[in-house]
């Protein structure tokens, strides 16, 4: 396929798929927490304002990015990556943060278990949300609305966009849980794998010091001297 952007439309591009970091990177963040892969990134980083619609909290979500950037209300482009991605593939969407028409459905929802869709992030609205709330297809979106969309475009595919406040680009991997959804540079994957897991072998110190009572008071104590405080 080719990449020539001058053989586009305006408003109308097609990049072929990133396969983003290897498999056993990937394997790698299967199951860690959002929360602690955001730690190991200075804790500034994730999307904002996005919900669950399926129905398990303990549903996780991990693999490349997918990129697609609509026009708020029109899915055209979706159905395109949809005949593009590969089973794992996190489709993330830029739909603009519109929430007054639905940018996938429950027929989308079949197509997305049939191809191996390792979940949906979108910037915008979803439907059928019985369907969706069923397990096996994890998505986060914006909101949701009984209004569907239209199917003109414009759109591009496997381009940088911006979800939820989040910057993705194709290939960039994508952690979703309970507590949100985050995206780690496909160039810095294994780093942050690494500073993750340090970071949760930290956690669990803290956590048995918490449970039997013995935390150093010098943790916060440090602190509050440095600011000035007679503690």
């Amino acid at each position: 396929m080719s990449t020539n952007t001058t053989s586009w439309p305006a408003g109308y591009r097609i990049n072929p798929r990133d396969a983003g970091p290897s498999a056993e990177v990937v394997s790698g963040f299967q199951g860690l927490p959002a929360a602690a892969i955001g730690d190991a990134m200075s804790r500034n980083v994730g999307t904002v304002g996005l919900r669950q619609y399926h129905a398990r909290l303990d549903t996780t979500m991990c693999g490349p990015a997918f990129t697609v950037r609509v026009r708020p209300g029109d899915n055209l482009m979706i159905h395109k990556a949809l005949m593009m991605v590969q089973p794992g593939d996190v489709l993330v969407i830029d739909g603009g943060g519109d929430v007054t028409q639905a940018l996938v459905g429950g027929l989308m929802r079949t197509t997305c278990v049939a191809k191996g869709v390792a979940g949906l992030v979108i910037d915008g609205a979803v439907r059928d949300l019985t369907e969706w709330a069923e397990d096996g297809m994890p998505i986060f979106a914006k909101g949701h609305t009984h209004r569907g969309p239209s199917k003109d475009g414009p759109g591009e595919i496997n381009v940088p966009i911006s979800c939820a406040g989040l910057a993705v680009l194709p290939g960039d991997l994508i952690v979703g849980d309970a507590d949100g959804v985050i995206a780690v540079p496909k160039d810095q994957a294994e780093d942050v794998l690494a500073r993750t897991r340090a970071h949760l072998e930290k956690e669990a110190r803290i956590r048995e010091s918490n449970r039997t009572g013995s935390a150093d008071p010098e943790r916060f104590d440090a602190v509050l001297r440095a600011k000035g405080l007679p503690v």
